[in-house]
């Protein structure tokens, strides 16, 4: 009976490893498909609507999120799609993709050479797979759940910064920022008291990233989306890092708060959020940004 079992044990765990590089394989070659196609019309003039009143999106948006969306459909039709640029496509079992084909549309419709293409997946709740590619530095994030992070192949790491005022920190801001001015840069001018330097760079993906492979010790932004976190954090996880909400607790793909650090800094990172955020609500004249729609 022993032996049986011994037999049956390891074939269970060649299937889900099979699986998941079927998955590596497809996200790694929509990715690439997608960043020859920002790269190719990088700098060219872009058709640009507005999704909101400073919320862009381009057609080269669409046009990379339909290679993508595409590639994923065909090779897994039971697996389910949220992309940032059109309807959910429900699926018939547990797997959700999450697709962000240009995370930092500002900056490439301005031609700031500083964004990338974000493809997560999970299982129900559980993600299973990361990958953030910058097709202007030629980078590649990775991750696969239990397997450690990549970029380009190579294992990263967190930094081992051990002090917030030592800390290079990143964060951005989320659109409704004109009606909200004040709240949300009170954390910004609490992260420049505390830390050694603060980054806004206009992609949530590569900050992600950046905490993952030690460009940056930390990283805190409100209202993100989960096309914008699910791979990043992943990566963030698997480097050594931690991804919480601003009160420490689990994060949450669709919820509001995204702080993330080399794990040394987060209970530092997350007394910063939380001082702040006492602060606004002691003042009279402060007034909390409403829930995203």
């Amino acid at each position: 009976m022993s032996t049986s079992v011994r037999s049956i044990a390891p074939v269970g765990t060649l299937w889900q490893k099979a699986g998941v590089l079927a998955f590596e394989r497809v996200a790694h070659e929509a990715a690439a498909r997608a960043g020859t196609l920002l790269r190719a019309r990088y700098g060219e003039r872009q058709e640009i609507f507005f999704k909101s009143e400073i919320d862009l999106v381009t057609a080269t948006d669409r046009d990379a999120e339909r290679l993508i969306v595409d590639a994923i459909a065909t090779a897994f039709p039971d697996h389910g799609i949220v992309a940032e640029e059109s309807a959910a496509r429900p699926g018939r079992d547990l797997h959700r993709w999450y697709i962000d084909p240009l995370d930092g549309t500002t900056n490439f419709a301005h031609g700031y050479p500083h964004f990338a293409v974000s493809i997560g997946l999970a299982h129900g709740d559980d993600l299973l797979l990361g990958l953030v590619h910058d097709p202007m530095r030629g980078e590649t994030f990775a991750a696969v759940r239990g397997e450690g992070a990549r970029l380009n192949g190579a294992p990263i790491a967190v930094s081992e910064t051990q002090r917030l005022e030592h800390a290079l920190l990143g964060t951005g801001f989320p659109y409704d920022r004109r009606q909200h001015t004040a709240f949300y840069l009170a954390f910004l001018a609490e992260g420049m008291r505390r830390a050694q330097g603060v980054r806004r760079s206009g992609s949530a993906a590569l900050d992600l990233c950046y905490v993952a492979c030690g460009r940056l010790d930390a990283f805190w932004e409100w209202k993100l989306r989960p096309w914008d976190t699910a791979a990043g954090r992943l990566i963030v996880e698997e480097a050594g890092g931690r991804v919480s909400d601003f009160a420490g607790r689990p994060h949450q793909l669709t919820g509001e708060e995204t702080a993330a650090s080399n794990t040394h800094l987060h209970a530092e990172l997350i007394v910063m959020l939380q001082d702040v955020r006492r602060g606004l609500d002691a003042r009279p004249d402060s007034e909390a940004p409403p829930p995203r729609p």
